[in-house]
Parts: C-alpha cells; sequence; structure tokens
C-alpha cells in the first residue's frame, strides 16, 4: 500500500503495541505506523470506529497514540528514535463501554 520513494540511510527500532518494529530514522511516527500496517490508530469516541492519519500535519487530531507513557500525542508531528514505546489506542474499550448508566 505505502512505499518510500528513496530508501533510507538508517533504521531504529521502535515497540509498537508490544511488538517490535525496524523503521526508517528520521521519518515521523504516522508514516513508520502506516508501512509496519497500523491504518487504525484510535477509535472515535462516539461510535467506536477506527480513526487514523488524515491531514499529515496536526490539523485533525486522527493520528492521536500513546509514546513512552503520554497519551494523546499526534503522530504526524513526532519524529521515531530508537527504543521509542508507541501504544496505539485501537484495542481500547469504546466510550459507551466505560460510562455507568
Amino acid at each position: 500500500m505505502f512505499r518510500r520513494l528513496v530508501e533510507p540511510a538508517g533504521h531504529v527500532t521502535v515497540t509498537i503495541d508490544g511488538r517490535p518494529f525496524s523503521v526508517a530514522a528520521g521519518e515521523t511516527l504516522s508514516t513508520a505506523l502506516l508501512l509496519a500496517g497500523f491504518a487504525g490508530l484510535r477509535r472515535s469516541a462516539r461510535l467506536g470506529r477506527e480513526r487514523g492519519p488524515f491531514c499529515g500535519m496536526g490539523v485533525c487530531f486522527d493520528c492521536l497514540v500513546t509514546i513512552d507513557g503520554a497519551a494523546n500525542r499526534q503522530a504526524c508531528l513526532v519524529r521515531v528514535r530508537d527504543g521509542m514505546a508507541v501504544q496505539t489506542g485501537t484495542r481500547l474499550p469504546a466510550l459507551a463501554d466505560t460510562v455507568p448508566e
């Protein structure tokens, strides 16, 4: 689905949802996530639908992930670094499941 136009000079290891991935050094986290096969990064609060990178420039907030324990970070604005731990929100419970009746 996605491919690089130019091969990178080096790679770093990033852990995504507990699994290690080798990604190109210097690219944005959203690009690394898409290339690793993670199109859906979080679920919408109202309907629980998967959301993923849309604008790629920090406007839409659809690429929110947890990076090294810091929640709600925009993956499109963060460059990957070696040892980075990323948690997507696709396996979180829907908002309706967490609100008491």
